[in-house]
Order: C-alpha cells, then structure tokens, then sequence
C-alpha cells in the first residue's frame, strides 16, 4: 500500500525557493517513499530564467490566493520578512487548514507565538528548521534528541557572513570593508548587510532558539546586540597575539529564571571547539542536564543547504512527526522578563589609539584604578612619529557597569584620539 502524495504550494522562488524545487523533484526521482509533489508555485517574476520548468505546476501572481486555494496540503514560504506578503502567506495556510514549513527566522522572531498559537488550535504544524543555521538540524536536535534534557545553555556561531569576514581578516589581514566587499562578490552578503553585520540576522536565530531550549514565548526585543562594525584588523591581529579569534557569537543562558540572551562579538581561546569555525560555516554548542555538551557544525546558509532543511521538515510532516511547534505545548510556555543583562561579570580586551606623550599611561591607569579595573596584561606597538600608537590591555574580572564607565573615562582623555574599543572575553567551558 503505497502513501498518498501529499501536495506543496511554494511561495517564494528565489535562489532558496528555486533550490527546494529542484530538490523535491530529484528526491521523486529516486525515492519513491516521499510522496511528495509540488503541485502551485508563486513568486514575483513569472518569466523570469531560474533553471527549472513549472510547466506543471499552477502559476498563481497572488501567493495569499494560492495559499488559500491551491488544494495544497502544506505552504511553504520562503518570501521572508517579518510582516507584509510573509505575514499574510502564513496567517492564510493556518486559516485554511494548511501545515507551514518557512525559513523565516525574523517572522519568528517577531510573531512566533501567534503562529504557533494559531496552529496549535488548528491542529496544524510549523516547520522552520531552515530558519535557524541552515543545513544544521539544531531545532529538531531540541524539539526531539534531547527533549529528555534540561537545557542549560546555548551558544555559537549563527551567522554566515560574519564569521566569513572575521575570518577572512584573520586569514588575509585585510580591513573590515575589504572583506566585507569580498563577501558580496562571492554572494556570502547582501548589497545591504546591515541586517548581517549589525548582528540582526543571528539575533533572531538566537531568539528561536532561546524559546525553543528554554520554554520561553520568543521575544526578540529581549535580545542584547551588537554587531562587529568596529572590528578592526588591529583587534584580529591583537586576539591572535594574545592567543585568541574573534567570532560573533550567540548566547542564550537561564541565570535565576530568566534567560538572557546576547549577541555579541567575543574573544574566544584559539583552542575551543568555537575558534576553527570557518568562513560561512555555522556551529551551536548545547548544554544538556543529561547529554552533556553537544556541538553541531555545518553550512549555515546558501540555497542547497537551506533547501535541505525545508525538504527535511517536509519530510517529517509526511511521517507524521509534529512535534510541539516551540518544543512544549503554547499553554505551557513561560514569559520571560525583560531583565537588564548589562551588569555581567567578566573579562576584556581594550584598545586605545593614543598619541605617544609623556604621562598618557599614567591617566590611563588613573581611570582603571578609580573604576576598580584591574588590568592583567598590556601590549603596544610602535608607530611612525606623530601617528597615533595602539595600546591593547586585558583586564582581570570586573562588571559591565564598571567597564562602561571607564571607556568614557579613557575616551576623555587628550591623548586617546579614537574611541575605546572593547571586546568581552568569553570563557566558554566547551
């Protein structure tokens, strides 16, 4: 007895959405088990060149039309956005009685709760594995392998295009806008990146998976950000001198009931499992109560990848795998309290540009030593006459309160000709 074809609406064809096309039929092709047929497509240019035929498929301009009467079993929206037609898309399949699979992250960051509500209610399901990390299985790895365990932190590397340019500017010693440019010419970044560099991008990877470790409803304002704009070559050069490299990270942790959650670039021990991911590639590292530290790496962007996470989820939906769409139930999700994180305890690097006059470390150790800033370790470097010399020092534990108030002290000072920069340390014990 063979199962009967269960048939997609694909809204969205761009470089992701050509790619599940051209995967789902290859996977018909030789694999007769996954009974699956792409059956209406919708997008903006219908006569536009993407490699594939839709010869037979239904062409619908409307994508909520076709969301809505297609006869579609499941929708699945790759348009992206938060709001607008990827709002509507979604809202109608669950209104119409449709299972979602979406690559959406900023959609989920922003609305998850409604959508999984609406859902839930419906006796529908969502799969949005291709949302966070790519080719990476992160959210079934929580929803499923370790739906045993008590999650007590998480963390990595969520974004693509950052840790390409930060490790292109470790590889190369190139600037941050030569590698920056670099990563548009290869397709690793938008014409805008913005939403990539300033950390936006992994912020609202990071807000899904909180909700999905933690049990919290996903709350995107919740999450501290900052991106690497301010990363310079000095800063890749100095961490490697002092032993480290500089990734973006993403750190969500349950610290007296409320999860905090960080987006941040970080120095990380040239030893740690985090500091020899490359280029695009991704990596998350769980803590569970009863499996201990778990780290997954692969391809966190592209069309293949991410198209292997939609077929995935797809997949499932044919096998009858729905697990709760944020890991529990939606009654049982937990609010979580806006919570000033500004006052943690730890380490950093500091540079200072500073012009190379008598007394300039005197007032610079006046200002550690009236904010109880210890410093562990000092570098300089030599410059030609007149140009303005970088000192780099580490500190000793100190809070975040603290560390503020000292940059505007140091940024007051005649000598010091740049603004400060600092980079947290993170002594990530995994």
């Amino acid at each position: 007895m063979t199962n009967p074809t269960i048939k997609l609406a694909l809204a969205g064809l761009g470089t992701v959405g050509s790619a599940v096309f051209k995967l789902a039929q290859e996977m018909r092709s030789v694999n007769t088990t996954v009974p699956i047929e792409i059956i209406a497509v919708s997008a903006r240019d219908k006569s536009r060149d993407r490699g594939i035929s839709l010869d037979k498929v239904v062409w619908f301009d409307d994508p909520v039309l076709m969301a809505k009467d297609s006869g579609a079993d499941i929708v699945v929206e790759l348009i992206g956005g938060s709001d607008g037609i990827a709002f509507d898309v979604c809202d109608a399949a669950l209104a119409n009685g449709k299972d979602l699979v979406t690559a959406n992250k900023a959609l989920l960051a922003h609305h998850g709760l409604y959508f999984a509500t609406k859902a839930e209610r419906a006796g529908l399901s969502i799969g949005y594995e291709a949302a966070v990390a790519g080719a990476i299985p992160v959210i079934k790895a929580l929803r499923e392998g370790l739906s045993s365990n008590i999650v007590q932190s998480i963390y990595g590397i969520l974004n693509g295009t950052c840790n390409f340019i930060l490790s292109r500017m470790r590889e190369s010693g190139c600037d941050f806008n030569t590698a920056l440019t670099e990563a548009k010419r290869r397709g690793y970044a938008e014409e805008d990146p913005s939403f990539d560099i300033d950390g936006v991008d992994a912020a609202h990877k990071l807000s899904i998976l909180a909700s999905v470790a933690f049990g919290c409803i996903p709350k995107f304002e919740s999450v501290k950000i900052e991106g690497i704009r301010h990363i310079t070559d000095l800063d890749i050069s100095f961490a490697q001198e002092l032993g480290y490299r500089i990734k973006l990270l993403g750190i969500a942790q349950k610290i007296s009931g409320i999860v905090e959650q960080v987006i941040q670039p970080c120095m990380v021990k040239i030893g740690s499992p985090m500091a020899h991911v490359e280029g695009v590639y991704n990596a998350i590292a769980i803590k569970g109560s009863a499996s201990g530290p778990i780290i997954l790496e692969g391809q966190g962007a592209g069309a293949d990848p991410t198209a292997s996470a939609v077929l995935a989820d797809i997949i499932d939906l044919t096998r009858g795998i729905r697990p709760p769409i944020l890991g529990v139930p939606v009654q049982y999700l937990t609010f979580n309290e806006d919570k000033n994180t500004e006052n943690n305890i730890g380490r950093y690097y500091v540079r200072l540009m500073v012009l190379d006059r008598s007394g300039v470390f005197a007032e610079v150790a006046g200002a550690l030593r009236d904010e109880n800033v210890s410093m562990e370790a000092i570098l300089q470097r030599t410059r030609s006459p007149g140009e303005p010399v970088p000192v780099v020092m580490t500190t000793h534990e100190v809070d975040s309160h603290s560390m503020k108030r000292v940059l505007r002290r140091l940024s007051a000072i005649d000598t010091v000709v740049e603004d400060p920069r600092a980079i947290r340390i993170e002594p990530l014990t995994f």
